[in-house]
């Protein structure tokens, strides 16, 4: 299945709380679109966050922010995973 990365370059007042609520959200809404949310890093400072994902597609990642959230990655980039 695809890998994707997607980054968020700014989330307003974000904090590690908010960060961690959206994405056990993904978790919850993730199954209906085929969707596994692997592993998320944040920087708070600069309220960037990154999500990698498995996902059959670009759009069905972004069906599970839309849902989960409504907080949309402003990059997502199919990515392999090396050694």
């Amino acid at each position: 299945m695809p890998l994707f990365m997607d980054i968020h370059h700014h989330v307003p007042g974000l904090t590690a709380e908010a960060v961690a609520g959206a994405h056990e959200n993904d978790l919850k809404v993730q199954g209906k679109h085929g969707v596994t949310y692997l592993k998320y890093w944040f920087d708070e400072g600069t309220g960037k966050v990154f999500c990698l994902v498995e996902a059959p597609s670009k759009e069905a990642a972004e069906a599970v922010h839309r849902e989960a959230h409504g907080l949309l990655a402003d990059e997502l980039i199919e990515v392999k995973e090396g050694d």
